[in-house]
């Protein structure tokens, strides 16, 4: 397998920028490269030193260097691994890698040492895509998260089924090949009170799956209502300054106005839109026509109501054209009082409002929580991490429901060791265990060189 090196560390000003050599002739390329200060060769050192001296391309100095060593297996990649450290700048460090490409070593593609870190058993796929899930975290929820999945989380729940799974293969593999034996594990009640654990550990994940993403991704959230409501100040109150503009003459929102903001733990992707209402303003109407567009591809929409004031027409309309839309009623206004009932909201939950006074925040964060789910989770919930650890365990699950269907319509036991087959298979494939070279290269496409 040939040398690898890459940029670690992000480029610009900065304190240190570093160059990492992975690979059977690390020690060679980064020896060639490499001065140590006292002539000690960086092949001579010991795994978890470091060596204080100078970088040179060809005879030209690069900076001063300090060289962390690691030897395999005891390296991230499995392999052999140098670091070099120089001053942080964008030059310095492009010239260092420069050197050390000179010297043996090919660049990295993106996300290669992570991938070598797997291919060498290091560490698993959801491990491995847990990596890139920690650099983009947005959160300490989020990064809680994906600190769990680093840590084997998933691997180890994935785990306990999956050895209950290959216990009951093997127990009817045992009953197919030996039928007079007495072996009490292939009885009908065990069987199936193993294969209902594993649906029901399985189901667990999968419904931890959209709160978990909901962190990771955010939810696209458009703030609603008739002219004059409050939306434009509700956008402002959430986003922490003037982003709309905000006046008491209605219609003065007239094309959707996009904003990210952080509630809570929950990026939420903001869209605030024009008043809806019936008007003959063209330019307004476009709006308005935008607005609806808007809410009709929202995962959530916040629904917003001049509580000082009795709910109007259009107030209604708003809430009828909602019923199949994740919502929530923001009854705002509280400062002018508020003559709006929860009730005429028929079971939606509701937040009382004064975004003018950027009062009700704390009560919309919870509201948002619950209605998104994240709200069940703890910083120890065990949640998969990616579409493609879900899809792997949604299709083990059908294998498991098929199983159960399988042995409840009477078919002998050898066709529900088929299903279990199946469903070991996707498990195998979650955890990289036996995944196609198609799959691997996909997942580690999505990382940054350097990784």
């Amino acid at each position: 397998m040939k040398t690898i090196a890459a940029i670690i560390t992000p480029l610009g000003m900065g304190g240190i920028g570093t160059v990492r050599i992975s690979g059977p002739d690390a020690f060679a390329v980064a020896d060639r490269v490499f001065k140590n200060q006292n002539g000690k060769k960086i092949a001579d050192a010991k795994g978890y030193t470091a060596l204080f001296g100078k970088s040179y391309n060809n005879e030209s100095l690069v900076d001063e260097t300090v060289a962390l060593v690691f030897k395999e297996p005891k390296s991230f990649t499995g392999e052999d691994s140098v670091e070099l450290s120089v001053h942080g700048g964008s030059f310095v460090v492009k010239e260092l890698l420069n050197a050390v490409l000179s010297a043996g070593a090919r660049l990295a593609e993106p996300g290669e040492f992570t991938k070598r870190a797997f291919l060498n058993g290091k560490i698993d796929l959801t491990q491995a895509e847990s990596v890139m899930g920690i650099i983009t975290a947005n959160s300490h929820q989020d990064l809680k998260m994906q600190q769990n999945l680093k840590e084997g989380a998933v691997s180890k729940k994935i785990g306990a089924i999956k050895n209950e799974l290959i216990l009951l293969a093997a127990n009817i593999a045992a009953y197919s090949d030996y039928p007079d034996e007495d072996l009490p594990e292939t009885r009908i009640e065990n069987l199936e009170a193993q294969l209902k654990f594993a649906k029901s550990e399985l189901h667990n994940l999968i419904a931890n799956y959209n709160a978990g993403a909901v962190l990771k991704e955010g939810i696209k959230t458009v703030i609603a209502g008739k002219p004059n409501v409050g939306k434009s100040t509700l956008m402002n109150m959430l986003s922490g300054y003037e982003r709309s503009i905000v006046t008491d003459i209605p219609g003065t929102t007239r094309d959707v106005i996009e904003q990210t903001v952080m509630l809570g733990e929950i990026p939420l992707k903001l869209y605030d839109t024009a008043g809806l209402h019936e008007s003959d303003d063209t330019v307004e109407n476009v709006g308005i026509k935008r607005a609806k567009e808007c809410i009709d591809s929202a995962q959530l929409v916040l629904a917003v109501f001049d509580g000082s004031k009795p709910l109007e027409k259009e107030d209604k309309e708003l809430l009828d054209s909602l019923k199949d839309v994740s919502k929530i009623a923001i009854i705002n206004k509280t400062d002018m009082g508020t003559v709006v009932d929860e009730k005429d909201f028929d079971g939606i939950i509701c937040v009382k409002t004064s975004a003018k006074l950027s009062e009700g925040y704390d009560k919309l964060v919870k509201a948002v929580a619950k209605i998104s789910g994240t709200d069940r989770l703890n910083p120890d919930s065990i949640i998969l991490g990616t579409l493609r650890q879900k899809e792997c365990a949604q299709d083990a699950l059908g294998s498991i429901n098929l199983a159960l269907d399988t042995m409840q319509s009477g078919f002998t036991i050898d066709a529900v060791g088929v299903c279990i087959d199946e469903a070991l298979e996707y498990m195998l494939a979650l955890t990289g265990e036996r995944v196609t070279n198609e799959v691997t290269n996909e997942v580690f496409r999505r990382f940054c060189v350097g990784k």
